[in-house]
């Protein structure tokens, strides 16, 4: 029986202990108007944004050219998240896309030709 309550207390402080840890990792997600015309800026996006610490996830979608972002608070900030999408070439909100990194994008990825 003192087994069984040593144990039990062992598990119980695991528990509380990985609940207080999971809290202070707050995610919050956020939403950017980019210049993504295609499927290629899509992909060329939500690749650059994995590598962006914090990043938990990137999603954007091509029709409304929307970024939505699940990051970690605590290891970013939507300044930083905006940065890195215009230093991959794009627009962000409005913060204007890296001209050295925009003009390394491929022709069809290029913002005047429109939504395709």
């Amino acid at each position: 029986m003192k087994t069984f309550k040593v144990l039990f207390t062992a598990f119980t402080l695991l528990i509380f202990g990985l609940n207080a840890q999971a809290q202070g990792k707050k995610t919050e997600s956020i939403k950017i108007k980019t210049s993504a015309v295609c499927n290629m800026c899509k992909a060329t996006i939500e690749k650059g944004m994995a590598y962006e610490k914090g990043v938990q996830k990137a999603e954007l979608d091509v029709a409304s050219q929307m970024l939505t972002v699940q990051y970690r608070a605590d290891k970013t900030n939507v300044e930083t998240l905006r940065t890195a999408v215009n230093q991959l070439g794009y627009d962000a909100d409005e913060a204007v896309a890296n001209e050295k990194a925009y003009n390394k994008l491929d022709d069809c990825c290029k913002k005047d030709k429109g939504v395709h």
